[in-house]
C-alpha cells in the first residue's frame, strides 16, 4: 500500500458491506482513521473487526439511519470527536428501489429519493462545517451509470433519478467548495458484484456481461481503489467529474 491516506480522518457511509465495506478497509489500509456507519450494526462491526484485523483504525457507528437529520448530525459529531476532525466524506449509503414501472408506487419512488438522494445532502450538510473549518477536504458521492441512461434488464426509474439527482449535486456542491479548498467528486459503478446485485439470475447476469467490454462484473474493491485515490492528495485537479466505473459498458452502444 502507498499510504497516500496515511493520517487522513474519513467518514465512510454504508461501511455494513458491499462497498462501503471495500472501502473502509482500503482506506484504512492507505492509514487513514475511518469512522463508519450502517443501518446494519452487525455487519458494521465486522467491517471494523476487519479493518482492526488488517492493522487499520476504524470506528463504527451503528445503527444510524442518515436519513434523520439527528442521527446523521450525531454520526459526524462523533466522528469529530473521536478523530479531530474530517479530511473525507464519502456518501456510499444507500437503498435502492428497482422493478417494473407499472409497479412502481409513489411511495416507493419517494422512498428511493430519501434513502439515494436525501441522505447524501443530510450527510454532507452535517459535515460540511468541519470540512470547512479543517481548511479543505474531499466529498466523494456515488452515483450509478443509471443516472445517464436507461437498463433494459431491470426497470431502474426511482434509482436512475435518484442518482442523477446526486450526480448533479455533486457538481453543484464543487462550486461551493471553491472558496473553501474542498473538491467534490463522483463515481458512478455498473455492475459491481455485491449482495444487493446477488439476485440477479445467472443468464440476465452473463446476458450483460456479452455487453461489456471487460466481459466480467466489477468488483468492490476496485470501486474502493478509485476512491482512495480520488481523496488523496494525488488527485488535486480532479474536482467535479464523475467517474464511471463500468468495464467501458457506458462507452458503447449496445
Amino acid at each position: 500500500m502507498s499510504g497516500r491516506l496515511a493520517g487522513k480522518v474519513a467518514l465512510i457511509s454504508g461501511t455494513g458491506g458491499g462497498m462501503g465495506r471495500a472501502a473502509a478497509i482500503e482506506f484504512a489500509a492507505q492509514g487513514a482513521l475511518v469512522a463508519g456507519c450502517d443501518m446494519n450494526a452487525e455487519g458494521d462491526a465486522q467491517t471494523a473487526e476487519l479493518v482492526r484485523a488488517a492493522g487499520g483504525t476504524m470506528r463504527s457507528f451503528a445503527p444510524v439511519d442518515l436519513t434523520d437529520e439527528a442521527q446523521a448530525a450525531d454520526w459526524v459529531a462523533g466522528a469529530v470527536a473521536e478523530f479531530g476532525g474530517i479530511d473525507v466524506l464519502y456518501n456510499n449509503a444507500s437503498v435502492a428501489r428497482v422493478g417494473p414501472w407499472d409497479q412502481l408506487t409513489y411511495e416507493e419512488w419517494r422512498r428511493s429519493l430519501t434513502y439515494e438522494l436525501d441522505l447524501v445532502f443530510i450527510t454532507t450538510k452535517a459535515a460540511w462545517p468541519h470540512l470547512v473549518a479543517r481548511g479543505g477536504g474531499v466529498v466523494i458521492n456515488v452515483g450509478s451509470v443509471s443516472a445517464s441512461r436507461g437498463a433494459g434488464f431491470v426497470h431502474q426509474h426511482a434509482h436512475g433519478a435518484a442518482k442523477g439527482g446526486v450526480v448533479a449535486f455533486t457538481k453543484h456542491l464543487m462550486v461551493s467548495g471553491i472558496d473553501h479548498n474542498i473538491r467534490a467528486v463522483s463515481i458512478s459503478p455498473g455492475m459491481i458484484r455485491t449482495p444487493a446485485t446477488s439476485e440477479i439470475p445467472e443468464d440476465v447476469l452473463a446476458d450483460l456481461m456479452a455487453k461489456t467490454p471487460s466481459r466480467r462484473a466489477g468488483q468492490p474493491e476496485e470501486v474502493a481503489r478509485l476512491a482512495s485515490f480520488l481523496a488523496s492528495d494525488e488527485a488535486p485537479y480532479i474536482n467535479g467529474a464523475d467517474i464511471a466505473i463500468d468495464g467501458g459498458a457506458a462507452a458503447i452502444a449496445p
